[in-house]
């Protein structure tokens, strides 16, 4: 009990290495300034690339949506203008280097990689225990062929994605607002809540989405705060990295987004009695995987 009390315990002492170079340029003005700048590069280079994309290769349509490996590897790589919009606004309305978002580089890369190590020996183990299988029959999706053909690529599309969110989320405006207000309650839920925001797709998930959306702002919460213990980037990129690995590339869903998947689980999104139980799972294992990381970045 005492060792899950210390586990649990908030300790936030290596957040100020990560909010310090913040902190001389805090103005509310600069933070909305910089998002708008964010905003106005990521949607303006996602347009431009895709144009090009499309001018080169016109079979592919509806990037957007990721139905085929084309269309995804084109929605996964745009997120790099969304890092440019970031590293544009970190050093004209706050004067810090880009790297600085992700803490020192040393630590960074230790903690992602502990953090990694973690999270694959949990998937073993998982996979390894009884029940083995999966309560639902998968779909094929991709010949394991071509699957494996495109999976670097794949990979380092989904980092791309991946870095990019966390840079945004948990590196600029969270750190921003750190260096603005001291209380958790700002820096923690707000960003979360724009995370959140952005899962929220009625279209899509139609019943469900609004609870997707709390997932998405719950696992944001837990980012936040692993962030804040670790005083880098490392852990939470690792953790959201193993989380969309397994949601785009393993077992997607027939709904969007499922261009690289390997396997389709066998009901949309919208699907509540088939989705609803599901979550609980995955809240189960994204706070399995946040224990994983602390226990990563103490080791």
């Amino acid at each position: 009990m005492k060792h899950l009390m210390y586990i649990l315990a908030p300790r936030y002492g290596a957040h100020e290495g990560l909010v310090a170079p913040a902190r001389p340029h805090a103005a509310i003005w600069r933070i909305v300034a910089g998002l708008v700048l964010v905003a106005v590069v990521s949607l303006a280079g996602t347009k431009l690339f895709i144009d090009l994309v499309a001018a080169m290769s016109p079979g592919l349509s509806a990037p957007h949506e990721g139905k085929t490996p084309g269309a995804m590897l084109v929605l996964l790589f745009s997120f790099v203008f969304v890092s440019i919009g970031v590293v544009l606004a970190a050093r004209l309305f706050h004067h810090r280097s880009e790297l600085s978002l992700f803490g020192p580089l040393p630590l960074f890369f230790r903690q992602f990689r502990r953090t990694l190590a973690g999270l694959f020996l949990l998937w073993v183990v998982i996979t390894l225990s009884p029940p083995y299988g999966v309560s639902v029959p998968l779909e094929p999706n991709l010949d394991m062929g071509h699957w494996v053909r495109l999976l670097p690529l794949a990979l380092l599309g989904v980092f791309a994605q991946v870095e990019a969110e966390e840079l945004l989320f948990r590196g600029y405006i969270q750190q921003a607002l750190a260096a603005r207000f001291s209380t958790p309650w700002v820096w923690m839920v707000l960003p979360s809540a724009v995370f959140a925001l952005g899962h929220y797709l009625p279209a899509e998930a139609g019943d469900n989405a609004l609870l997707i959306a709390i997932w998405a702002g719950l696992f944001g919460v837990l980012m936040a705060d692993l962030t804040a213990r670790a005083g880098s980037l490392g852990p939470a990129v690792a953790v959201h990295l193993v989380n969309n690995v397994v949601a785009l590339l393993i077992v997607g869903s027939p709904s969007s987004l499922n261009g690289l998947a390997l396997h389709l689980v066998p009901f949309e999104l919208s699907d509540s009695a088939q989705i609803r139980p599901w979550l609980w799972v995955d809240f189960a294992m994204m706070v399995v995987s946040w224990l994983v990381a602390r226990l990563a970045i103490r080791a």
